[in-house]
C-alpha cells in the first residue's frame, strides 16, 4: 500500500488533460502574477516541492518568466506530466524532474530562488517535531539569500476539527465505478499529534489501498516554525487575495546557518 496508489484513486485536479485542472492552473497563475512584484527578480530558478504534475511550479514559472524549473515529487508517473503543463503555459524554461523525498531536498537539488509547496493536501503529511522541521530546514538551506518559500494551505484546526468536526468515518470522494472512504485507525502522541487513517475502495466490500498519517495544521504554527528558518513570515488569507486559491504563507530571506545546523543534527 502506498500514497502513489491512493493518489491514483483520488485523482486530484492536476492532470493537464482535465479541464478542471487547467482552470485551476489559470487561477494559480493569476495569483502568482498578483504577487510577482514581491518575488525575487524575474528570470529566476523555481523549485516545486511535492509537485505532483508541476501545475503550481509551471504557473509560477509563467508568472515570473523563470529560466529554470525543478519539479520534485516521490511519484514518477506524475512528474512525467510536467512537460505537458509547459506546453499549455507556452513557456520553455530548463526543466529538471527529480524523484525523491521532500525531507531530503538539500541532497537532491542545488540553489533556487523561489520554492513552492502547493495544495492543501500536502502539509498534513509532515508531522511537527520531525518532518516539518526537516522540510523547512532543507528548503531554507537551498534558497538564495533573498529567496522566498511559498506554501498554500488552510487552517485545519478551524475548518476540520472545529467547524466540521473530526469524522471517524468519511466519504472522501465518488467516481463512476467506486467510492473512496477513510476511517480513523489511531493517534500518535509522539509525532506531535498525528491521526492515522485507513483509505478504502468500496464496493464491492472494503479494499484497503493505503494507511496515511495526518497532522491537522493550523496556520499560526506553520508561521512560527517558518519564522525560525526565515527572517520574514507573512500570511495572505483568501479574503485578502480574492479567493483565487487557498491561504498563502510567504517566507522570505532564509536563515541558512540555522537551517544547516538543524540538518547537521539530523545526520548525527
Amino acid at each position: 500500500m502506498s500514497l502513489e496508489e491512493l493518489y491514483r484513486y483520488l485523482n486530484w485536479r492536476m492532470n493537464p488533460a482535465d479541464k478542471r485542472a487547467r482552470d485551476r492552473f489559470e487561477r494559480i497563475k493569476e495569483f502568482f502574477e498578483s504577487i510577482s512584484d514581491g518575488l525575487p527578480p524575474h528570470g529566476g530558478r523555481i523549485l516545486d516541492i511535492c509537485a505532483g504534475t508541476g501545475v503550481a511550479g509551471v504557473a509560477l514559472a509563467k508568472a515570473t518568466r523563470a529560466k529554470l524549473l525543478t519539479v520534485l515529487d516521490a511519484r514518477k508517473d506524475d512528474l512525467e506530466l510536467a512537460s505537458e503543463w509547459l506546453k499549455i503555459a507556452d513557456i520553455n524554461p530548463k526543466l529538471n524532474l527529480v524523484q525523491g523525498d521532500a525531507r531530503e531536498t538539500a541532497k537532491l537539488v542545488g540553489e533556487h530562488d523561489v520554492a513552492v509547496l502547493w495544495g492543501g493536501y500536502t502539509m498534513p503529511h509532515f508531522d511537527p517535531p520531525f518532518d516539518a522541521v526537516r522540510l523547512f530546514a532543507n528548503v531554507a538551506s537551498i534558497l538564495s539569500d533573498d529567496g522566498v518559500f511559498i506554501i498554500e494551505d488552510m487552517d485545519r484546526v478551524y475548518w476540520i476539527l472545529y467547524r466540521a468536526g473530526y469524522k471517524k468515518f468519511l466519504i472522501e470522494g465518488r467516481r463512476e465505478n467506486y467510492t473512496i472512504a477513510s476511517m480513523h485507525e489511531g493517534y500518535d502522541f509522539a509525532r506531535g499529534g498525528t491521526f492515522k487513517r485507513g483509505y478504502y475502495i468500496i464496493p464491492p466490500g472494503f479494499k484497503k489501498i493505503s494507511d496515511v498519517d495526518f497532522h491537522y495544521w493550523d496556520l499560526a504554527t506553520q508561521l512560527a516554525i517558518g519564522g525560525v528558518f526565515f527572517k520574514e513570515a507573512e500570511l495572505i488569507t483568501q479574503e485578502e487575495h480574492g479567493r483565487k486559491v487557498g491561504d498563502i504563507l510567504l517566507f522570505r530571506k532564509p536563515r541558512k546557518k540555522v537551517a544547516e545546523e538543524i540538518l547537521a543534527s539530523y545526520s548525527v
